[in-house]
């Protein structure tokens, strides 16, 4: 760690020596709204964001330029002017509290109404500079260690459910769809481990919430979202402006309620103990039970189970052989921790499909940026745009870059490669702290990813599927 709290930056992609030639940031803005709306067209219609960026990178010969990112005009009032930092060493900025903040920036110059977290701006939206920030991230990683006492026993229970279901539904028309069991799962899972509430409590709640969380995140984050179906209608009537709350109002209040009521000793905890107001406490605890924890488990889970659905190698079977070894006695954290294939698996899912594509950082001062080749200067107020499935593909970092590789984080060379991990908005190797903006459950991510993929094969010997579909399995005798 750094005096300022920040994630430790590698010194492999720390500033270099000032030998590097200092260059101009190629790129452009383009003409004053023209520009802005032809990448936006670029970035949502024509090319989608992977080919925007790459294609931008390729014209201007650098991981580094300017562009437009969108939302933008007409009716978003949201500057589209980043720059865009693609590789390990000039990404790594981003973490840098002391040359960046983060204050209103979730999505680029974008931050969807604070109506829909009961106008006030939560912790995501704080820069560690702001008195309210160290006390709302010492509130949720206290809950975070507070729910490891309780946390792979109810994530069993809730993917045991799960997969009855599943096997339910198979039995009847010989597939299932994945997430419409993963989805309700996972809201127990987080109300229960993070709010300490229960749905059994609330039928209502238990029926619906999660599809309640389901819209409240779409209505925020759909005008930032590349869907590529029903052009132009998608630009016109998603894009353009920002989405209102009140059509999620109610469902908002019910979820408010039902946290005030059932999660009542963790609320407490925020007031007395950290010093947050009840409404502070209860809009924090939504945001991070809805918005970090079950949005981005939402969009993990299936890729990584996709990954190990579609290999051709027989991964299955050697994950079968780990987990049996390493499990005997139970998941726990001591024998999870040993299953350092799955382990790998979950790192080189969170490299190539992180959850959160892209990460933004303005500059707080002047500063220069450093790439491999060349250093550029930074004005305080710019904002900096790393586009992640990009940058974890940097040849510079990975061999290999674009293959899905499931050894490629095991043993000592690949424990190295955890420096360059950033899905977490920091280094995997980074310690989260009130001084910093990394994900406070980095590690519970991770691990709760290695328990999803073990709980599966203890309890199956094979399994297959495709397209979100589960069409066969092998129960383990």
């Amino acid at each position: 760690m750094t005096s300022g709290g920040m994630p430790s930056i590698p010194s492999s992609i720390s500033p270099p020596p000032v030998s590097l030639p200092l260059r101009n940031i190629p790129g452009s803005y383009g003409l004053p709204l023209l520009g802005s709306i032809g990448d936006r067209l670029d970035y949502y219609w024509f090319q989608g964001p992977d080919k925007f960026f790459r294609t931008r990178m390729e014209k201007n010969r650098s991981t580094v330029f300017r562009t437009n990112v969108p939302p933008s005009f007409p009716f978003i009032s949201a500057d589209p002017r980043v720059v865009a930092v693609l590789d390990c060493k000039s990404f790594a900025h981003l973490f840098d509290m002391e040359i960046v903040e983060k204050n209103n920036v979730l999505v680029g110059d974008f931050m969807p109404s604070i109506s829909f977290t009961g106008n006030m701006r939560v912790c995501a939206y704080l820069d560690t500079s702001e008195p309210n920030h160290s006390k709302v991230k010492n509130f949720i990683t206290d809950i975070l260690r507070r729910s490891s006492r309780i946390w792979i026993s109810e994530l069993e229970s809730n993917l045991s459910t799960m997969w009855d279901g599943i096997e339910l539904e198979m039995a009847k028309n010989k597939q299932s769809g994945f997430r419409n069991f993963l989805q309700p799962a996972l809201f127990n899972f987080f109300s229960k481990t993070l709010a300490g509430a229960d749905t059994a409590k609330s039928p209502e709640v238990a029926k619906s919430g999660y599809i309640d969380v389901i819209i409240w995140l779409g209505l925020q984050l759909v005008p930032t979202i590349h869907i590529g179906v029903l052009q132009p209608l998608e630009e016109i009537f998603l894009h353009s402006f920002r989405l209102p709350f009140f059509p999620i109002a109610s469902r908002y209040q019910r979820l408010y309620d039902f946290f005030q009521k059932e999660g009542a000793e963790v609320v407490e905890r925020g007031v007395t103990e950290f010093g947050l107001t009840k409404e502070e406490a209860i809009h924090n605890l939504i945001f991070t039970m809805g918005f970090n924890a079950y949005g981005g488990f939402s969009l993990f889970f299936p890729v990584l189970l996709d990954r190990i659905l579609n290999d051709k190698t027989g991964l299955q079977q050697r994950i079968l052989k780990e987990v049996r070894s390493k499990s005997s006695s139970g998941l726990t954290f001591e024998s999870v921790k040993e299953m350092d294939l799955i382990y790998s698996i979950v790192y080189e899912t969170l490299r190539l499909d992180p959850p959160v594509p892209s990460q933004y950082a303005r500059a707080r001062k002047d500063f220069k940026l450093t790439s491999y080749n060349s250093t550029y200067n930074i004005k305080k107020g710019e904002l900096l745009c790393g586009y992640q499935p990009l940058v974890m593909r940097d040849p510079e970092v990975f061999d290999e870059p674009e293959a899905f590789n499931p050894d490629r984080f095991r043993g000592e060379k690949g424990a190295a490669l955890l420096d360059y991990l950033f899905w977490s908005n920091g280094p995997q190797t980074g310690t989260p702290s009130e001084k910093n903006k990394q994900c406070a459950g980095k590690d519970l991510v991770v691990l709760t990813g290695v328990v999803f993929v073990a709980y599966i094969f203890k309890r199956y010997d094979s399994i297959a599927g495709e397209g979100g579909s589960i069409t066969a399995f092998q129960r383990a005798n």
